[in-house]
């Protein structure tokens, strides 16, 4: 372990992912402030930043560029000014739901169940059927690579379905509309989007949730949709004769095709190769490319 001004670095450090397998960092931070983030963009601006681990994937190998983990950036101020709350990028997604509800403020019950924090929701524009982030985003706050203040609009920023063209910042925080609403109605649409989660997903199992994005199809596919139409992955690998496929540690979901889970204690190896089975069994059936929800982080030779 080394100290530079207060920062505290690990070395050889383990990164928690939902998936409960992969390699680890050489060297992982833990910034309490955004002095501290540009501290590490002087070590490394490669770094590499970790947020819930619920969206990613680390190779065995592990990585060797500095990994930055927010999780000491979570602040909230719920009076920010009329009906706007400030969080910092390290404040976990889902007790900020029940936080917000609890208060009475409306906006983000509908992502109920999403696993992340505040700033992997912004970069991925997380959300369901039932909501995105996006829909109450004010403003974000982020470092550019040079250590540099951004501060974008919500105009500004190239919101889309799992996409939101922020990946080359560093999230610090953001300003979020959350207009007062109706605690009970609140409370009681929460327990219906955890409700519709728990039935339909295996929530309990090594998984980083959906890991394909839903494709636009480009022709008709029958039984599926029409060109055109955003179809479900999950109803795809479906078709394809894919669930319950397994590749030694990793498996499809038998309950949700759009679920690939891992065996505790197995291999992230297994899980990429399963991925890349799953694009290849979809393409070949359907002439449909998969573009993946989950992140892999590999070693680079440079790293």
């Amino acid at each position: 372990m080394t100290t530079t001004t207060m920062l505290q670095i690990d070395e050889d450090a383990p990164i928690a992912t939902w998936f409960k397998v992969g390699g680890r960092a050489d060297r992982l931070a833990r910034p309490a402030d955004i002095d501290q983030l540009r501290q590490c963009l002087e070590l490394d601006p490669a770094l590499r930043v970790l947020g819930d681990g619920a969206n990613l994937l680390v190779d065995d190998d592990g990585v060797g560029e500095l990994v930055v983990s927010l999780e000491r950036m979570n602040r909230v101020d719920w009076d920010a000014g009329e009906d706007l709350v400030e969080v910092g990028a390290g404040v976990n997604l889902p007790k900020f739901i029940t936080e917000a509800v609890r208060r009475g403020r409306a906006g983000v019950e509908g992502l109920g169940g999403i696993p992340a924090t505040m700033g992997g929701a912004l970069v991925m524009n997380a959300g369901g059927a039932f909501g995105q982030i996006a829909d109450v985003v004010e403003r974000v706050t982020a470092l550019d690579r040079q250590g540099r203040t951004v501060v974008l609009a919500r105009s500004q920023i190239d919101f889309g379905y799992r996409h939101s063209g922020l990946n080359h910042l560093l999230i610090v925080g953001a300003t979020l509309r959350l207009p007062k609403g109706d605690a009970e109605a609140l409370r009681a649409k929460l327990k219906e989007v955890m409700a519709y989660k728990r039935d339909s997903q295996p929530m309990a199992d090594n998984s980083a949730g959906c890991c394909f994005k839903n494709p636009t199809l480009d022709r008709d596919v029958p039984g599926a949709g029409a060109k055109g139409q955003r179809v479900s992955a999950g109803k795809l690998i479906d078709m394809a004769g894919c669930k319950g496929l397994r590749i030694g540690s990793a498996s499809v979901s038998e309950r949700h095709g759009n679920f690939l889970t891992a065996d505790t204690g197995g291999k992230a190896r297994d899980v990429i190769l399963l991925m890349e089975e799953v694009e290849r069994r979809v393409r070949e059936r359907f002439g449909v490319t998969l573009h993946r929800e989950v992140a892999v982080w590999r070693r680079t030779p440079s790293a």
